[in-house]
């Protein structure tokens, strides 16, 4: 059973595109013209000249509109903001590859109100208590440039790394998905729907508010999905071949009482059937579906990705282990606090970056600089069971080191390999937090008793797995046959789409 919302019915504004009809002209418009037809028929010589005018713009606007689509289109996050790097035309799939990648289907982009997603970022400085999102927002989500790489990266790579916030995941998705090769603005076309509703900005703007209630953490959700009712694909479907990107974990749209953490989204009727993407799903939940968590590097071309994964293979590695954290005093046994214990007496076999008050935050350099002298890096759950701790370790070419299974191989099944380290392919190491707790291992024995050649080949099989982790900063993609996190995603949702579809079509027969 999903609980209704209360939410009183939106303005009925709100639910209609604005029109687009040309008013019709005044009074004083219509005598201007008059005025004009008299002197063009007085002066035929002007008249002939106005003529020749005419045309010759006729003549450049169609000239215009035969260039290439793709002289237009975006292929870097737009400096001014993230709303401009929105509003891209998509181009023809034909323009970009031809139908033959699109043999799963196509997708049809929802054209929202801006309530649902431009106006969000428009009101950037109110979307956090403490301070405005506008810088983290910036870019298309990808934030600020990373200045503070300058000597850590090769200098050849800085132009793509940025501070990206961990929860812009649906600004980098939209943004992406206007351009994708298997777009089409024909709704009877169109195998999957699109909702870009960035829900994880509505609901996190009131997650910390302390006169905050839960009509206020839901109103837009409620909205959405009346207007949605509104809509032919919808009402077809129920949204089953329908799907959207939530920026935040799927905690944070899961609240069953008023007096809960966050919003109610995922219990709404309708949210039911509807494909969700997150950083961190329901294990329980197969609508939900884990992507990565947004990184600091978006590379703009396959050079750039194999010219990252060249560095970081052959870089030498001079601690064993790492750990970029803080320990939790208000949590009673904290895990991190025992990890800190097991750094500290490993002597030079580890390194720790402290993290406490918030302050690794999209702190590129230190972070980085830690993960990129390391071996391995580890990785306990964060405030949930995952962490963006875990990603930024992989691109940078250390292997993870998992203590809760639910903090990966639960989680991204189409990103990751599911196996535990000792099944497979392995690239990451599980142990068990328990022995780890009660001292029946130690860290250092264990990571260290690996030998350099089964190191040597799990860091292969990381760094291997680098360009599906990371968001291009080139909405085209990488090219080349290489598929980034978001290309994944989109296949993924369109195979599942597609195989739902002939399954249903089987058990018709």
């Amino acid at each position: 059973m999903y609980p209704r919302s209360d939410t009183p019915p939106p303005e009925s504004h709100l639910l209609k595109k604005p029109s687009t009809a040309t008013p019709i002209p005044s009074p004083a418009h219509a005598g201007k013209s008059t005025a004009f037809q008299t002197l063009l028929l007085s002066a035929p010589r002007r008249a002939l000249l106005i003529f020749i005018v005419l045309s010759l713009q006729l003549i450049l606007l169609l000239s215009a509109r035969s260039i290439p689509a793709q002289h237009f289109r975006f292929l870097r996050p737009a400096v001014s903001s993230s709303a401009d790097a929105i509003a891209v035309a998509p181009a023809p799939a034909e323009a970009r590859g031809g139908s033959s990648s699109c043999d799963s289907g196509m997708v049809y982009v929802y054209d929202l109100p801006p309530l649902f997603n431009r106006d969000l970022i428009d009101d950037c400085t109110g979307l956090n208590p403490w301070r405005t999102r506008c810088t983290a927002l910036s870019n298309g989500g990808f934030g600020p440039l990373a200045t503070d790489l300058v000597g850590i990266v090769p200098d050849s790579l800085l132009p793509s790394w940025f501070s990206t916030n961990q929860f812009a995941a649906e600004l980098i998705y939209h943004r992406r998905m206007m351009a994708q090769p298997c777009l089409t603005t024909d709704p009877s076309a169109a195998s999957a729907f699109y909702i870009p509703f960035y829900a994880g900005l509505s609901v996190g703007k009131h997650l910390w508010s302390a006169n905050s209630s839960s009509d206020e953490r839901d109103r837009a959700c409620a909205d959405l999905l009346r207007w949605l009712e509104t809509q032919p694909p919808w009402r077809k479907s129920g949204g089953s071949d329908h799907f959207i990107v939530l920026g935040r974990i799927t905690w944070d749209f899961r609240r069953s009482h008023d007096r809960d953490w966050g919003g109610s989204f995922l219990y709404m009727p309708g949210m039911e059937n509807v494909t969700r993407l997150l950083i961190e799903r329901n294990p329980w939940d197969e609508r939900d579906v884990g992507i990565p968590y947004p990184t600091g590097f978006h590379p703009q071309s396959t050079r750039e990705v194999r010219e990252w994964q060249a560095f970081v293979l052959n870089r030498p590695r001079s601690t064993l282990f790492s750990f970029a954290g803080a320990a939790r005093s208000t949590i009673k046994n904290d895990f991190r606090g025992v990890l800190l214990s097991e750094c500290a007496r490993a002597g030079d076999g580890c390194r720790a970056v402290d993290c406490s008050g918030g302050r690794c935050g999209n702190r590129t350099a230190e972070t980085l600089s830690l993960f990129l002298e390391s071996s391995f890096c580890l990785q306990p759950r964060g405030d949930s069971f995952t962490r963006r701790s875990m990603f930024d370790c992989m691109v940078a070419g250390a292997i993870p080191v998992i203590f809760w299974r639910r903090s990966a191989y639960a989680q991204y099944a189409w990103y990751l390999p599911t196996g535990d380290g000792d099944v497979g392919d392995p690239w990451s190491v599980f142990i068990d937090r328990q022995e780890v707790r009660s001292g029946a291992v130690s860290l250092r024995e264990v990571l260290g008793g690996m030998g350099e050649e089964r190191i040597r080949k799990m860091r292969e099989r990381v760094v291997g797995l680098i360009p599906r982790l990371v968001y291009a900063a080139v909405e085209k993609g990488l090219g080349e046959g290489m598929e980034d996190a978001f290309d994944v995603a989109v296949r993924g949702v369109l195979r599942r789409f597609r195989d739902r579809r002939r399954r249903e079509g089987r058990n018709r027969r």
